[in-house]
């Protein structure tokens, strides 16, 4: 990230009432997390760039909503705090936020290097990685002046990487193109979203004979054959930053444009961490909403999603050959985990 004008700063001075306290707590965090330091009681400062403006605009008219007071100016320093000073400030608010993601991954390291660690242990902390994963990336967006923690964590998160992926071992996969024919899928009741879809992918192009098991997740012993997907210690679950779906898409070598274009979907909206920033995910996403309330039945919720995905599975295979003939360029899904889209999210 290219520093900012050290010149040009933003200032916020708000005045917010006494009650409630939640509000005052709101507006804290809000604050916090588009990277902005208190210089004085209620005077809060942050680089001047279109980003950092438009942040502290919202937050300025949250405030005003709020029954409470608040300036926004831009401002440079003339005596007292320098640019020096101002840029410390930032880098050891950083340096905290990533004090806190390299404790929480070496804590993690410890307890795998320990002489016994089970599956589960194992699972857990796979998830685990990629919530720290994520932290990390939220905290270098607003790591305005390259704090010195950002390098330790980068490399504290990629030693847990490694020794998960020796301890875990290799990942079941299938031979591309491998049929197979009649298999019993199972996976939790309450089907939402990821796994509606993954219930589509395997009937459509992975098992057109599939049968599916809607069961407890607790204490499940598959039967010899089953496989499981999106449960504890299944077969086929989240990986890293991908969601079930995903991973289906990349074992069976199903990464077909108009699937990625599912898969992208499918992803912001179980995963809620807009990686790839999709516009058609508000509008599905309501409709899965509007599936789970109006049934609790899981063949039903299968049916019925089932239908919305093999009409947008149409839709952008129409879409995805008319880009073809036009010679235009067509983007795919991005599995693979460390690397990540850049998002155009705005307010």
């Amino acid at each position: 990230m290219t520093p900012p004008d050290s010149k040009k700063w933003l200032l916020l001075i708000h005045q917010i009432p006494p009650k409630p306290d939640y509000f005052r707590v709101k507006i804290w965090r809000r604050l916090r997390k588009v990277g902005a330091v208190a210089i004085k009681q209620s005077v809060y400062v942050l680089p001047e760039n279109e980003s950092t403006r438009e942040d502290l605009s919202w937050i300025v008219k949250e405030i005003d909503d709020g029954g409470g007071t608040a300036s926004l100016c831009r401002a440079g320093f003339i005596e007292g705090l320098s640019d020096r000073q101002i840029k410390a400030l930032f880098q050891a608010a950083r340096n905290e936020d990533y004090k806190e993601i390299i404790r929480e991954t070496r804590r993690l390291l410890d307890l795998l290097k320990a002489d016994e660690f089970s599956k589960e242990d194992v699972f857990k902390n796979r998830a685990k990685l990629s919530r720290q994963r994520h932290r990390f990336e939220e905290v270098r967006e607003i790591d305005f002046f390259q704090a010195s923690g950002q390098k330790t964590a980068r490399q504290t998160l990629r030693a847990l990487e490694s020794m998960l992926k020796r301890v875990h071992g290799r990942p079941v996969t299938l031979p591309v193109n491998r049929q197979e024919k009649g298999r019993t899928w199972v996976t939790r009741t309450g089907v939402y979203i990821d796994r509606i879809a993954c219930v589509w992918l395997i009937r459509r192009f992975i098992d057109r004979d599939a049968r599916f098991k809607f069961v407890s997740p607790d204490g499940y012993h598959p039967r010899p054959g089953e496989y499981r997907f999106d449960m504890f210690a299944a077969e086929f679950s989240h990986e890293g930053d991908l969601c079930t779906f995903e991973v289906l898409v990349r074992r069976f070598c199903l990464a077909l444009p108009a699937i990625c274009a599912v898969a992208e979907i499918i992803h912001d909206i179980d995963l809620k961490d807009n990686k790839f920033d999709r516009p058609e995910a508000h509008g599905i996403q309501a409709l899965f909403s509007g599936l789970a309330t109006a049934h609790t039945d899981d063949e039903t919720r299968v049916d019925r999603g089932t239908g919305i995905l093999d009409e947008l599975y149409a839709y952008f295979k129409a879409r995805c050959s008319s880009e073809l003939k036009d010679g235009s360029s067509i983007e795919s899904v991005n599995l693979n985990p460390t690397k990540k889209r850049k998002s155009n999210a705005t307010h």
